[in-house]
């Protein structure tokens, strides 16, 4: 494991190591409080955030490393100088780079002409830290994941993406319901179905919210994506009847309901449910940060 550029280039076995990795550093935080001692990772982000941003530097910090943020007001990257140059000159400096981008394809030239390790915070493709948090709070709830039901109502975004994949390794059942028109990046589903088979999972597809059936947790994310122009009234046209409803909760059987945040209350979910008591939304953003920490302590320790 060079990199963390998406959860797809985990083994299983490598994803369940960070997973108990993250629970060890969560549950004894001081017995890894130098274990990036002399380190200093760099963060270029060009979105803005709260949770990634807040998560990445304090965890860094109680590793006992040392954080540098760089947004866009310091250059976009690839337009004041190129990628490959940001790249290099903070592999000079700097033991790990941590990004945040628009595009997955910037990620990826950090990787390649970078020397030290990349982690995606964040791209149009993946986000893999997010999904590693997901696992770990479902890990904290389920003994064993491969029993876990989960399913999917939304936008098929980079979180969908992540959260497919992390699923096919795990060997979760997933059900991803989704608007026509807003389903996962088709080469992405294909990859995550034979993941799956592979590990004893299974990845189910549909547009009818009837066909949602049993699950143990259900995760929604915003229905509009930042940045995007798209009229909310459009939006709920074809959003609003896959809120997520207590109604939709219980019909499902489904005990805890997730969210990557922010979340927009009474829009794609109610308020009802993201603050109901099965909500596992702040246990989620908590985890972003020791999740973040196991692959910082593997790539880094």
């Amino acid at each position: 494991m060079n990199h963390l550029l998406s959860i797809k280039d985990l083994t299983q076995s490598q994803l369940l190591q960070l997973l108990a990795l993250a629970k060890q550093i969560k549950a004894n935080p001081q017995g890894y409080a130098q274990a990036l001692a002399g380190k200093s990772v760099v963060m270029l982000f060009e979105k803005p955030s709260l949770r990634t941003r807040v998560s990445f530097d304090i965890g860094i910090n109680k590793l006992g490393g040392h954080a540098l943020y760089l947004d866009q007001q310091n250059g976009a990257l690839g337009k004041r100088e190129p990628v490959s140059d940001f790249a290099s000159n903070i592999s000079c400096w700097a033991d790990a780079i941590v990004a945040r981008t628009f595009a997955h394809s910037t990620i990826e030239q950090l990787a390649e002409h970078g020397t030290v390790p990349v982690i995606n915070a964040l791209s149009d493709m993946y986000h893999p830290c997010q999904g590693l948090a997901d696992f770990l709070s479902l890990s904290e709830m389920f003994d064993d994941l491969s029993k876990v039901k989960l399913a999917y109502i939304g936008d098929g975004n980079n979180v969908t993406h992540s959260l497919m994949y992390g699923a096919a390794l795990l060997g979760v059942q997933m059900t991803v319901v989704c608007p026509k028109g807003h389903f996962p990046d088709g080469q992405v589903v294909c990859e995550a179905q034979q993941i799956a088979a592979e590990h004893g999972g299974k990845l189910v597809l549909t547009s009818d919210i009837n066909e949602l059936g049993e699950q143990d947790a259900i995760y929604t994310d915003t229905w509009i994506s930042m940045g995007d122009s798209t009229p909310m009234a459009e939006i709920e046209a074809k959003f609003k009847p896959y809120q997520v409803t207590e109604e939709l909760m219980q019909g499902a059987g489904a005990n805890y309901f997730m969210h990557c945040l922010p979340a927009y209350r009474e829009v794609e979910a109610t308020a009802a449910v993201v603050d109901g008591e099965g909500s596992l939304i702040l246990r989620q953003a908590e985890n972003r940060m020791h999740a973040q920490n196991a692959v910082l302590v593997t790539l880094l320790g």
